[in-house]
């Protein structure tokens, strides 16, 4: 049902590649365009905080999600003609507890992992707090994270994933493809360069365990706060001079960046066991159907809603 929320709008081709080709366009030509000019991400950054200080980079790099987010909505409304609750949810109206469930859920479970690891590793560590600064960051992350990711779920979990499933008449193909182009999307992300290929497996199974939450519970409102809460934790909590975040944060990882543990565990087993307690809270069934069915036509969702 919820891939089918599409026909609530226009469904053209066109209007689906174009957003497609304007965005993951964008980021591969500003990746080019590093490339060409032998440009030195890392050493950019660093330049930029030092003149900025870390909080301004961090938002500075923030505002474009403001700017995203308001565009895909005004695409949605306006070129397809499709009700925002529509890509949001199957259900009446957005469960916004849905989302305050699987952000606690995450922030619980990511912010105890990396306690864990503190005292288990101390000496990766380093105590970064400054309660000034901490604080303009915590205002910063609690207002613009949302927004952030926001606009990655409701891209890639919702406008593609409806978009390509209505295209493709089925659910498994816009879950491995949304998968598949957002965790290649990371693949520009400085901790690639410190870490390798490999990492993309955390990337691309993220994908995957968004894609499976939104196709199983029929809306993005559990994917909504996991993301949040994930990237929220990792601003607030922990940082490095390798990161795509580096801000104010409580810790200093000092770690020499490597692919252990603490990057593929979350993907095989912290997450799963996320799934299996969303899919035991809220009763999730027929995995097969709404993983690998076909999605149902604009006949059967009029139907449905009908009866």
């Amino acid at each position: 049902m919820y891939i089918a929320q599409a026909y609530k709008g226009k469904t053209d081709f066109w209007r689906y590649l174009i957003p497609i080709v304007l965005f993951c366009g964008l980021m591969v030509l500003n990746y080019a365009v590093m490339q060409f000019l032998d440009l030195d991400f890392e050493k950019m950054i660093k330049e930029e905080i030092a003149a900025k200080g870390s909080n301004r980079v961090f938002l500075e790099n923030l505002i474009p999600f403001v700017i995203f987010f308001g565009a895909l909505f005004f695409w949605v409304k306006v070129v397809h003609n499709q009700p925002i609750k529509a890509l949001t949810t199957t259900r009446k109206k957005i469960d916004w507890s849905r989302f305050f469930f699987g952000f606690s859920l995450v922030t619980i479970f990511s912010a105890g992992s990396i306690l864990i690891d503190y005292y288990v590793n101390p000496e990766d560590y380093l105590w970064n707090f400054n309660l000034d600064k901490f604080l303009i960051l915590a205002v910063i992350s609690i207002i613009l994270i949302p927004i952030q990711t926001g606009f990655e779920e409701y891209f890639f979990r919702g406008y593609l994933m409806q978009g390509i499933g209505v295209l493709a008449g089925n659910r498994w193909v816009p879950l491995v493809v949304t998968s598949v182009i957002f965790g290649g999307l990371h693949y520009f992300n400085p901790e690639v360069a410190k870490m390798g290929d490999i990492i993309m497996i955390s990337y691309i199974g993220m994908g995957f365990v968004f894609g499976i939450i939104t196709l199983m519970d029929e809306g993005l409102e559990l994917a909504l706060g996991f993301h949040a809460a994930n990237n929220m934790v990792v601003a607030l909590l922990v940082t490095a001079d390798w990161t795509a975040f580096q801000t104010e944060s409580i810790f200093k990882d000092i770690s020499n960046p490597s692919v252990s543990w603490d990057v593929l565990i979350p993907i095989f087993i912290f997450y799963p066991i996320l799934l299996f307690i969303m899919a035991r809270k809220y009763a999730w069934k027929n995995w097969k159907q709404k993983l690998f069915g076909k999605v149902e036509n604009q006949e059967s969702l009029k139907i449905s809603e009908e009866s």
